[in-house]
């Protein structure tokens, strides 16, 4: 029992106060949003972690998880999420690649209603296991291809994909609701960087950001 509480509540390097400290960092480094950072403060980043990496959870640094994948960096998520959802009110968001279930909890803890895919069917199970005593009745997880993104659960007004695609998928420009924002690493001859789109009523509205480093997305299940 003892050990199941201390995984639960955190102590030491998996404190709450040890998530109030990467907080300020990333005050420091430029995060704004208070639903953002509230949202990271409250999500246990060292129950998405091996046992043995816990003690580097609230480092800012991506961390494996198993099958090639690994956790973003607390403030690429933070990044993210704080563009893609500008100065709007959250309402339904789509997650393209789960992984190990962080981002789709720090998402539960800022959208009213989250939706994540993702494709590798076993790391998809392990998600589900880590987010099961967080109770997070908003967030609904899929396995599925995310170049094909959601259709029935479309439109949606955000959309996160957590992999570098060569190009913007078709499906996911159609699930984007009005309005909607989606950002994404896209992979070119020099890198990888953050993009953002934004549906307008004339079309698509296309911004190029931050320098990044995401595992590629592939395509179909696994």
């Amino acid at each position: 029992m003892a050990r199941a509480l201390s995984a639960s509540f955190g102590i030491g390097m998996t404190s709450e106060r040890t998530r109030a400290r990467m907080v300020a960092r990333l005050r420091t480094k430029g995060i704004r949003d208070e639903r953002v950072l509230a949202a990271l403060g409250s999500v246990p980043r060292h129950l998405f972690v091996e046992e043995a990496l816990a003690s580097r959870a609230y480092e800012d640094d991506a961390l494996p998880i198993g099958f090639g994948q690994t956790i973003s960096h607390p403030f690429v998520v933070a990044r993210m999420v704080e563009l893609v959802l500008g100065n709007k009110s959250p309402g339904k968001a789509l997650e393209i690649g789960t992984g190990c279930g962080y981002q789709a909890a720090v998402l539960a803890h800022v959208f009213a209603e989250v939706y994540s895919i993702e494709r590798i069917k076993a790391l998809l199970e392990r998600a589900r296991r880590n987010l099961i005593g967080l109770r997070l009745a908003n967030l609904r997880l899929a396995h599925g291809d995310g170049y094909a993104g959601l259709e029935q659960a479309a439109p949606f007004h955000s959309i996160v994909v957590a992999a570098a695609a060569p190009r913007v998928p078709e499906a996911l420009l159609r699930q984007l609701a009005p309005g909607g924002r989606m950002i994404l690493p896209l992979s070119a001859n020099d890198g990888q960087r953050l993009v953002l789109i934004e549906r307008s009523g004339r079309g698509f509205i296309e911004s190029e950001l931050d320098p990044v480093r995401f595992v590629p997305m592939e395509a179909g299940k696994a």
